[in-house]
C-alpha cells in the first residue's frame, strides 16, 4: 500500500455456463450477461467528476497522522479512481477503450440542436419582422402626410399692379440699355488693348 501502484490486470469474471459445470460450451445456450456498469457517454465529464470527488478523498487525510498520511492518501485516491473506471462504461466500452475525444460525438449533438433551435427562431423572425416593420413605415408615411398636409408656407404673394401707360417705363429701359450697352463696348476696348 505504501509503494507506488503496481499494474493491474483485471480479469472477467467466469460465465454462466462454467458455473453450471457444462463441459461442452456448444450444448449450452449463451445468455447475454447484464452489464451493471453505469453507462457514461463522456469520459471526460466522468475525469472531471473524479477530480471533484479526488478533492473529499483528500479532505479525509487531514484526520491522519502525518507519517502515514502522503502514502495513505494516494493509496486511496488510486483505489477510489480504479473502482470508479472499472464500474463505468463509456458508451457501452471499457474505461481503458474509450478515448478522450468521444465525447465530441455527444457536444456535435448538441450543438445541432442548439443550431436548429436558432434556425427555425430566426426564420420565425424572418417571417414575423417584416409584417411589422412594413406596419411601422405605414405609421410613419400617414404621419408624415399629416403633418405636410397641415404645412402651409409663410410666403406673402408679391402685389402686381397693372400700369396703364407702359410707354414711360418701356422708355426707360430703352436708356437703361443704351447706356449699358456703350459701358461693355468700352470694356471690350480696354481689355482687347491689353
Amino acid at each position: 500500500m505504501a509503494g507506488a501502484p503496481e499494474r493491474l490486470v483485471f480479469v472477467s469474471p467466469p460465465d454462466e455456463e462454467m458455473a453450471t459445470g457444462a463441459d461442452d460450451p456448444a450444448s449450452v445456450p449463451a445468455a447475454p450477461r447484464e452489464d451493471f456498469r453505469v453507462l457514461c457517454t463522456s469520459k471526460r465529464a466522468v475525469t472531471e467528476v473524479l477530480e471533484l470527488c479526488g478533492r473529499f478523498v483528500q479532505q479525509l487525510g487531514d484526520a491522519l497522522p502525518a507519517k502515514i498520511r502522503e502514502p495513505a492518501l494516494r493509496d486511496a485516491q488510486w483505489t477510489f479512481e480504479s473502482a470508479v473506471q472499472e464500474n463505468v462504461s463509456i458508451n457501452g466500452g471499457a474505461w481503458q477503450e474509450a478515448s478522450e475525444n468521444c465525447s465530441m460525438d455527444s457536444d456535435i449533438k448538441v450543438l445541432e440542436d442548439q443550431f436548429d433551435e436558432i434556425i427555425v427562431d430566426i426564420a420565425m423572425k424572418r417571417k414575423q419582422y417584416p409584417r411589422k416593420i412594413l406596419e411601422c413605415v405605414i405609421k410613419t408615411i400617414k404621419a408624415k402626410q399629416e403633418i405636410l398636409k397641415q404645412y402651409q408656407p409663410v410666403v406673402h404673394p408679391l402685389d402686381l399692379k397693372y400700369d396703364p401707360n407702359p410707354a414711360f417705363r418701356m422708355e426707360n429701359l430703352k436708356c437703361r440699355g443704351e447706356t449699358v450697352t456703350q459701358e461693355i463696348s468700352e470694356a471690350m476696348k480696354v481689355k482687347a488693348a491689353c
